[in-house]
């Protein structure tokens, strides 16, 4: 049995819509038009294994209902990059100019380090094991779980051998990471669309990682955050809660904390474009076989152009080969422990 998830009816659900908005006058076009968008049903997702278990595995599917990697197949911009290139003169709308897709890998509120698998077939969403163990992220009082939906930017990757001019760091290995701070709790394995708002400069045990901070389009007050200082100002207390928990979210298992480029200080919208675009070409270079892998498993479904492309049935026999979907393991109680620490 295929556990298959899917969010709402296809084409006939863009034709409306799109039928709709040429009837909406001025502004309100812009509001349709952006529901338009992020209620567009473009993925969905096939659960394999058993949830909380170490086979658990969750695939992606695009709206044609090809196995696509969420990593390589999902693109980073909300639109073609040809639109995105456009001058916003010259743009029939400039709504979505730097308006990118985001994975959900963990909902807000919850414990499982959930990530994409960079080293497996097709990318899957799997829950991060550490010393034989699954691993959860510890409450520190007062915040339960992850305080963001947390993600990362597809087609990004924060390349190993390049060193961080400010920070003199290199980058992580992985996709570039996303909290995402609006109002609605996701679901793993969403695709939504986002704007980056700004970024902050975590060293994670030497290595440069990342973390832009970007609101949901979607969200009802989406129009109102354009930069970094509109979170200060209609969130506050948020950033200063981000910085508090990434800096210790890794004390409860023994380990220091870590620590941050540039003081801790959220860099504005425009230095986080910037980074994500450096991430975006590392990614390109990469996945053309332009640059080394190292253990990334760039196998795809959709970059044409790209040596790693695999047909569709090869996507299919890989996802065919994981485990079954059962029902989900039951979960220790420790992952609701409270951990109080001194300042």
């Amino acid at each position: 049995m295929n556990v298959l998830r899917r969010s709402g009816s296809a084409i006939s659900l863009c034709r409306a819509t799109a039928a709709a908005l040429k009837r909406c006058p001025g502004g309100i076009a812009v509001a349709c038009h952006r529901r338009w968008l992020s209620s567009m049903p473009r993925y969905s997702t096939e659960e394999r294994g058993r949830l909380h278990t170490g086979d658990y595995r969750l695939y992606f599917k695009n709206a044609e209902g090809k196995l696509i990697s969420p990593f390589h197949d999902i693109p980073l911009y909300s639109r073609s990059e040809e639109e995105h290139d456009v001058p916003a003169k010259k743009s029939k709308t400039n709504l979505h100019k730097n308006v990118m897709n985001m994975v959900v890998e963990i909902p807000r509120w919850t414990n499982a380090k959930m990530e994409i698998a960079t080293k497996e077939s097709l990318n899957p969403i799997k829950q991060d094991v550490k010393k034989g163990k699954l691993r959860y992220v510890a409450n520190i009082f007062p915040h339960k779980g992850y305080i963001w939906n947390y993600g990362a930017l597809p087609q990004t990757w924060e390349d190993p051998s390049h060193k961080d001019s400010d920070t003199n760091c290199c980058g992580d290995n992985d996709p570039i990471d996303v909290c995402e701070i609006g109002s609605k709790v996701c679901s793993r394995g969403d695709v939504i669309q986002v704007k980056p708002l700004g970024v902050l400069a975590l060293l994670d045990e030497g290595e440069m990682d990342w973390k832009i901070i970007a609101i949901n389009i979607d969200d009802p007050e989406a129009v109102k955050f354009n930069d970094i200082d509109d979170v200060r100002k209609y969130k506050p207390g948020y950033l200063e809660a981000t910085v508090e928990w990434l800096k210790s979210y890794k004390v409860p298992d023994g380990k220091p904390e870590n620590q941050f480029g540039f003081n801790a200080e959220f860099k504005d919208q425009a230095f986080a474009v910037e980074i994500i675009k450096a991430t975006h070409k590392y990614w390109k270079d990469m996945v053309h076989n332009k640059s080394e892998c190292n253990d990334i498993v760039c196998k795809n479904v959709l970059v044409s152009d790209s040596p790693f492309c695999c047909s569709e049935k090869e996507a299919t026999e890989i996802v065919q080969a994981a485990p079954s979907p059962g029902e989900s393991s039951p979960v220790s109680s420790e992952i609701d422990l409270w951990h109080f620490l001194k300042k």
